[in-house]
């Protein structure tokens, strides 16, 4: 597992594994269902990307998010968020 403590570390560890599974950007951002601009960003550590984008490149890569050190009561207390719509 790796820890991410910065925009710039997720960039540095989704470039990693895109290129240890022999991705282009563009291979990836298909994969994804996202745009190529997106992830020259992301890889960039550009801390302004969209969550849900992260998440869907992170399972293209074969991943998952996972968060750690938070108090377990957090985590199974998730808000219900009537109308939400994430854009995506």
């Amino acid at each position: 597992m790796t820890s991410i403590r910065s925009s710039q570390q997720l960039g540095d560890a989704i470039r990693t594994a895109r290129k240890q599974l022999v991705l282009t950007q563009p291979q990836l951002a298909l994969a994804a269902g996202v745009g190529v601009r997106f992830v020259v960003e992301l890889e960039a550590g550009k801390p302004t990307v969209r969550l849900a984008q992260v998440l869907r490149v992170i399972e293209a890569l074969g991943g998952e998010f996972s968060l750690n050190g938070l108090p377990a009561a957090a985590l199974a207390a998730e808000p219900k968020r009537e109308g939400h719509d994430d854009g995506a």
